[in-house]
């Protein structure tokens, strides 16, 4: 249960090119599915999370070593003469060295060129997750997606709307903001998103009526390094219904799944259940969060497993609709969710302990339908 304060926003500014996060590479700008020269390595690309074994988080494997500097020619000794003849071996390597500088700077270029190209198609580079489990999880092979094929059943999109997620468990459908990317990887699609006022989706309608019991789950890789930042909430109006992301809190970072319990929005009236001793940063977890009406508790998964539960003597259900990455706070949108977003369910039920973690392992019981499902298949 939180202590009733609020928490600190702090979202974070856009990165421009070369700066690193949602999708460039750190240092210079490049490769946006540009080849590289044969044999020559990409000096600037980053160490992307790898898949670990079954129910354990990814892991990141050692990044590639930039090119070594060629050995400067060492000066001669006092007293020494060199011969007349020509030194033909250093003057090849000093051709060599040229050859190498004039083709970096032309990737440099190229990547420049491609920055804005990438940007405007939509195209991220992600890491492959655990395929035992339905998490997304990003892949190194994939692509952008602006929306998939039309004629594809597990097309994340509404066929001929390709900035409108499908919904594939009933009608509600969510809209895509201008920034908001969408991708494919290998066992699901992802949305990421870059933590500025002009990227997230919202859904057409409410999803679920947050003062009865319902169940939000969804696959998350959060790149923030401080500040709230919300995954799913629903509400628009004064304040959020629920909101499941990560916040700070008491100097830790956690994963948070709070509900508010008055309609003024107050930080006061506001219940949540916060994780402790988990990483929230530049990981991916499966963050579920459950409210239960009847036994009166709110309850937070990460990873299939228990991590923070709190008493709520009853929720208020505000208006406005399901929104992913930010929520509502006092009125203006807040906590924009910097990172990528996959595989998002919702239940008008509590799930159980055993479901949750049946969830995890991708065995849920196919009977227990959710009332809405995107960015799956």
């Amino acid at each position: 249960m939180t202590d009733g304060t609020d928490r600190a926003n702090t979202p974070q500014q856009d990165p421009s090119a070369g700066q690193g996060g949602y999708g460039y590479p750190q240092g210079t700008p490049g490769g946006y599915g540009f080849p590289q020269q044969p044999g020559q390595p990409n000096p600037y690309q980053q160490p992307l999370p790898q898949p670990g074994p079954a129910g354990e988080p990814p892991h990141y494997s050692q990044a590639p070593q930039a090119p070594q500097p060629q050995p400067q020619p060492v000066p001669s000794p006092a007293g020494f003469t060199p011969s007349p003849q020509p030194d033909w071996q250093a003057m090849a390597d000093r051709s060599e060295s040229q050859l190498r500088t004039r083709k970096r700077i032309w990737m440099i270029a190229i990547g420049v060129a491609a920055c804005g190209l990438g940007v405007g198609a939509g195209f991220f580079i992600l890491d492959k997750g655990d395929k035992d489990g339905p998490g997304p999880g990003p892949s190194q092979s994939a692509t952008a997606d602006p929306g998939g094929d039309p004629s594809d059943a597990n097309a994340p999109t509404v066929p001929g709307e390709p900035n409108l997620l499908r919904d594939r468990s009933g009608q509600i459908n969510i809209a895509l903001s201008p920034d908001a990317v969408l991708g494919k990887v290998d066992n699901g699609n992802v949305l990421r998103l870059r933590s500025n006022g002009n990227s997230y989706a919202q859904a057409a309608e409410q999803v679920v009526d947050a003062s009865k019991s319902f169940t939000v789950s969804a696959w998350v890789y959060n790149e923030a390094d401080a500040g709230s930042r919300f995954a799913i909430s629903q509400g628009d109006g004064a304040s959020y219904s629920f909101e499941l992301g990560r916040e700070d809190s008491n100097g830790k970072k956690s994963w948070v799944f709070r509900m508010q319990t008055d309609q003024k929005g107050a930080a006061s009236t506001a219940v949540g259940a916060v994780s402790d001793g988990f990483n929230t940063v530049r990981t991916w977890a499966l963050l579920t969060g459950v409210y239960d009406a009847q036994a009166k508790t709110l309850t937070l998964y990460v990873d299939g497993k228990e991590a923070g539960r709190a008493p709520v003597a009853a929720a208020w259900a505000g208006q406005g609709p399901l929104q992913l990455g930010r929520s509502r706070h006092h009125g203006i949108w807040s906590g924009p969710w910097a990172g990528v977003i996959g595989h998002v369910l919702v239940w008008d039920k509590p799930l159980t302990a055993d479901q949750v973690l049946a969830l995890k392992g991708g065995k849920l019981d196919k009977e227990i339908k959710p009332v809405g499902s995107w960015l799956i298949g």
